[in-house]
Parts: structure tokens; sequence; C-alpha cells
């Protein structure tokens, strides 16, 4: 499977936005990862849907739309509508993720699910074979810059297995203290859409770190 970057906008620096989408497109990134927040989902507010309208007419990249939100199911058109092309939601943060999965595959997108720290694979098999991405967390949702959280790493091969046994072709996302340091160890295990903030965002030449990522993900 191809390997991705999905730098994540939640550490971007927001008085330059567009000019550091410009960067990291230019850098070679394939995604850009939204993190929306509402507060109540986890404990911080980030951006929603105007500021997703805004920036989608001003960059090619994929939106890799990642709902930290109670009852995602609401909002399914509504960011369809803004521009989003993967739309990937918790499976803790509703009653029927099969709806919703059903509901987003019905606008055409890219359905993913996504669990938190401590919640196991064995929630979300029931709904892997209408997926096309599983996120798997490696810091607990609503905070940017938090450490990489090594030992949910044995999620990845349980889901590496379960894929190869059922013939499922879905990809695996990690969020969560990703570097440049630690990304050879992640791809080895068998994730292939990586996302990274503030080791991108971070950086004093944003342009220079994406292709410096990038160029890790393509020798693997």
């Amino acid at each position: 499977m191809k390997n991705i970057l999905s730098p994540s906008l939640l550490a971007a620096d927001f008085t330059k936005l567009g000019q550091q989408l410009e960067q990291i497109e230019k850098g070679g990134a394939q995604y850009i990862h939204l993190d929306v927040m509402d507060g109540l989902f986890v404990p911080n507010i980030s951006f929603g849907i105007p500021v997703i309208q805004s920036i989608r007419k001003c960059s090619k990249l994929v939106f890799d739309v990642h709902l930290m939100i109670v009852e995602p199911e609401r909002y399914v058109e509504a960011f369809y509508k803004a521009g989003a092309d993967i739309l990937n939601f918790h499976v803790e943060a509703t009653k029927c993720p099969g709806d919703v999965l059903a509901k987003i595959k019905s606008f055409g997108l890219k359905a993913g699910i996504t669990i938190k720290p401590n919640t196991p694979v064995s929630e979300i098999v029931p709904y892997l074979e209408q997926v096309d991405m599983v996120l798997v967390m490696t810091v607990e949702p609503g905070f940017g810059g938090q450490k990489f959280m090594a030992d949910k790493m044995e999620k990845v091969t349980e889901l590496m297995k379960i894929r190869e046994q059922k013939n499922l072709s879905f990809d695996i996302e990690i969020d969560g203290g990703v570097t440049k340091e630690n990304v050879k160890e992640i791809l080895d295990m068998g994730v292939n859409v990586v996302v990274a903030g503030s080791a991108v965002f971070g950086a004093e030449d944003v342009e220079k770190s994406t292709r410096e990522f990038l160029n890790i993900l393509q020798e693997k």
C-alpha cells in the first residue's frame, strides 16, 4: 500500500494558513489532516465547517477530516458540502457506527473509523468490511504535541492480521506523537497513513520538513 503523509492543521500557524498549506503541498504531502473538536467528545474546541470551506478553495490536497464530535451522523452532509474527501469518526462517539459509515458512503466519501488509545480493536471489527481507513490514536485525542504511546501499536498488528484474514484493503492511519525519529518504526509495523502535526508545522522551514518526512515514507 502507498505510504501517505497527512500533516495536521491543528499545529499550523493560522495567521499563515494559506502560505503553510502551499508549503506542505510543494513539499509533497498528499493529505491534510483536519481535526474537528466540539468540546464535548474531547476537552477542547478547534475549528469547523467554515474553516474547511475556506481552505478548500485554495488547496488541492485530500481533506482527511477527523471528527472528534458526539453524534457525527448529524454533520456528515455538512462536511461533504464543505469539501471533505475522507470522513473519519470515533466509534465511541455514536450509538450506530454502521449507520454513520453508510451515510458517509452515500455521499461518495471515503469512510474511516477511529479508536481512542484505550478502545480495543474488537469494538470496530463488525465494521471493518465497510471502512476505507482505520485511524488508531496514539495519544489521547483533544490536544496536539503529546508524546507517542508506543504500546498502542499492538492494535496495528491486530488490524493487519484481521485485514489479511478477511481479505480487506483498508488503510491504517496513526495520529499522535509521530516524529521523523519514530516514523520508520511506525511504518515497519504496517501503518501506511501518517499524521504529523508539530513535527511538520513546528519546523522553521515547513516545506523542507514536509519533504524530509515524505522522503522517509517513500524509502519504505
